[in-house]
């Protein structure tokens, strides 16, 4: 449990009761390519009509859809980073959210993170991933960094970054013909240069953290939290389990 923070789920059911402030799930990919040599991760521009953080720069990433929580993943988060992601939040988040960071990864960019497999039936906005032959697999996924967006935004979430390599991809990574158009620019930007990019601030603090652990990519032992509510922003760490 994060230490000295009341459950971040009741925190958020406080939130969710005040206008226009109700905090959304999500879940991001930071795909990392060439972590051990000149290190780029996966990034694209949103929208300048976009009502969350127009013409910023970001990792793939969005809110959890119903659905997500009835996807069956091939292959589980390990079973530390399932622990440290449902730490305080109902237990099904530890598979729902990374299905939401895998159909997120695959609608903004049109990369697949997943094995062969086919479906029976696919739910909801999972039909043109199941289309690919594949089936979604946390395998590889690193739960990496939690924040919630300040009170005070027109959109609010409590997102987590999820970190991954980009060798677990299935095809070709340049290839983003298969994308819609939430993203555009999408490009691998070296982690050096980033900074000359227009990112949002828990962009440039995440980016920090991926930076200084590289070429590490597995679970840390604690994951940073950035927890913003109405009555006070705290940097916590969550967990203290192993991988």
């Amino acid at each position: 449990m994060a230490s000295g923070a009341r459950r971040p789920c009741e925190a958020r059911g406080k939130e969710a009761v005040l206008p226009n402030t109700e905090v959304r799930d999500a879940a991001t990919v930071i795909l990392v390519r060439d972590a051990d040599a000149r290190p780029s991760v996966l990034m694209g521009q949103r929208g300048k009509a976009a009502a969350f953080m127009p013409e910023k720069f970001v990792f793939p990433g969005g809110a959890l859809d119903p659905s997500d929580v009835a996807v069956p993943l091939v292959a589980p988060l390990a079973p530390g980073c399932a622990a440290r992601l449902a730490d305080g939040c109902a237990p099904d988040l530890a598979t729902a959210l990374p299905a939401t960071a895998i159909r997120e990864l695959w609608e903004e960019t049109g990369l697949v993170l997943g094995a062969s497999g086919v479906w029976d039936a696919p739910p909801p906005g999972w039909a043109g991933f199941a289309a690919t032959g594949h089936r979604p697999s946390a395998r590889g996924l690193s739960f990496v960094f939690r924040a919630i967006t300040p009170p005070g935004r027109p959109r609010r979430f409590d997102a987590r970054f999820f970190l991954a390599d980009a060798s677990a991809v299935r095809g070709d990574p340049d290839d983003f013909s298969r994308a819609t158009d939430e993203l555009s620019a999408l490009q691998w930007v070296p982690i050096a240069e980033a900074r000359r990019f227009d990112l949002p601030f828990i962009t440039r603090v995440v980016l920090a953290e991926v930076a200084a652990r590289l070429p590490d990519l597995r679970p840390p032992a604690t994951v940073p939290f950035f927890r913003n509510d109405d009555e006070e922003s705290l940097f916590l760490r969550i967990g203290g389990t192993a991988p």
